[in-house]
């Protein structure tokens, strides 16, 4: 028998988590895991129940989507998550990717739309809508007036470079602060001011970000920024 990929549904409106469920229920590959009603719910029983997927309401009680999603990353980063809304702006779309989207589906959708965009997901790949516009709220929201990446690798000194390739690669503040000879406090100081340069509000938007930007294939230093360094 094929593997069919679990779902959990975080949806706090009865009648559209039921329709969720009814509907993903009906697809060959994919079965409903378990309901959450909120963001805690679902961070609780992501913990439980491992699903392989998760359908996420943006705005939902006690824990909104886009906390709940960065919360479940964070703890078990190999969950799929797709981020449900009534939303498409920039704003709610960077927020999502920042707190670790796989995907964004806009809920007037298709259903058809939606099981094309969980299939991406599943797959490790993205829609290429949603990159597109992920690339327009780094180039154009993040840093007004920036629009490439090593435009963007140029706004930053020398020493938050460094630490920005470091977190990308997965280390600690601690790793970070051993490699440099700096203490963690100092290296958290450097990652809050990365934070706030790029617009993001915790660490797995910064890597993201960081990936996103390619800086582990960027230059070091630039000659228009070296009186920074």
């Amino acid at each position: 028998m094929d593997k069919k990929y679990r779902v959990l549904i975080a949806e706090d409106q009865h009648l559209l988590r039921g329709g969720l469920c009814t509907m993903v229920s009906s697809l060959p590959d994919y079965m409903v895991a378990g309901e959450a009603t909120d963001g805690l719910e679902a961070c609780c029983l992501a913990g439980t129940l491992l699903p392989d997927l998760i359908l996420m309401d943006l705005s939902m009680p006690c824990m909104n989507g886009i906390e709940a999603i960065a919360v479940i990353k964070r703890q078990t980063p190999r969950i799929r998550i797709i981020a449900l809304t009534i939303h498409s702006s920039d704003e709610h779309v960077r927020a999502s990717l920042a707190a670790g989207a796989d995907g964004y589906v806009i809920k007037d959708a298709s259903f058809e739309e939606l099981v094309n965009e969980m299939r991406l997901v599943m797959q490790g790949k993205r829609n290429p809508a949603f990159d597109a516009h992920r690339l327009r709220s780094v180039a154009h929201e993040l840093l007004p007036g920036v629009g490439q990446p090593t435009q963007i690798w140029n706004t930053l000194t020398g020493r938050e470079r460094t630490v920005l390739r470091l977190v990308a690669e997965g280390h600690t503040n601690r790793q970070v602060g051993e490699q440099l000879q700096l203490s963690p406090k100092t290296i958290e100081k450097h990652r809050a001011s990365l934070m706030r340069k790029l617009g993001v509000t915790n660490v797995t938007g910064l890597v993201r970000i960081a990936l996103d930007m390619g800086v582990l294939t960027l230059p070091s230093h630039t000659d228009e920024f070296n009186g920074f360094l």
